[in-house]
């Protein structure tokens, strides 16, 4: 069995999933407006990335900054069209305004995706009980996934709780994989891997240039490398 770490990317568009793909991702996340951390991509913009590359790929699903849902109702349109438009794999996650998680929103939103796979987001870091929040979406249909940093100031900071979940993996509530991303740098990687941990995403990570520029397939290449 390979024991390949799991690479993924944000991509913004065709461009940034050419050069993700080229230096080694395995995956992309897909968003628009990264000065709001990232909402739903056109279904434009989703059609010409997905005919660029032949990786699997996740559409964001948030309609405004912030991890309330908002409007849950065009939050669902907008997942309806995405299906329509081909997307079968998704990233969500909503909280309410004591932290717990929005399971209406979540629950009238996956009523769109009939099944398909998902990542819970950095949501998590955010949430008011980590674990409540984990054991509340356990079975939500296509949940397979939560993208966390540990804590929400980023992976420096959140690394012992990284560590102590990975630790509890098959356990209720942690049987999703852990996808670690949100300050990540190449020094966090050797702790991160001895602790178990193998699904990794990076975004500014990707772009030495800064977000006005596009992923460098360089740059992508390196941690493709690192990972092994």
């Amino acid at each position: 069995m390979s024991n390949r770490a799991l690479l993924e990317v944000i991509a913004l568009d065709a461009e940034d999933a050419v050069a993700a793909q080229a230096g080694g991702a395995d995956r992309l996340e897909l968003v628009t407006d990264m000065a709001a951390d990232g909402l739903s991509p056109s279904r434009e913009t989703f059609a010409a990335v997905r005919a660029a590359v032949d990786i699997p790929l996740r559409v964001m699903l948030r309609r405004a900054d912030g991890f309330a849902a908002g409007d849950v109702a065009a939050l669902a349109r907008t997942a309806r069209g995405l299906r329509a438009e081909g997307a079968r794999e998704f990233v969500l996650g909503f909280l309410n305004p004591d932290g717990g998680p929005d399971l209406a929103a979540v629950e009238a939103v996956l009523a769109e995706l009939d099944g398909c796979r998902w990542t819970f987001h950095r949501a998590i870091d955010r949430a008011a009980d980590r674990d409540q929040l984990r054991k509340a979406l356990a079975d939500l249909p296509g949940l397979d996934t939560y993208l966390t940093a540990g804590s929400a100031a980023g992976v420096a900071d959140g690394l012992p709780v990284l560590l102590a979940e990975a630790a509890r993996a098959g356990e209720p509530g942690y049987g999703a994989r852990m996808l670690v991303g949100g300050g990540l740098t190449l020094a966090h990687l050797p702790e991160l891997r001895a602790g178990g941990v193998d699904a990794f995403h990076i975004g500014g990570a990707a772009r030495p240039d800064g977000w006005g520029r596009p992923v460098s397939a360089a740059a992508v290449a390196r941690w493709r490398e690192a990972l092994g």
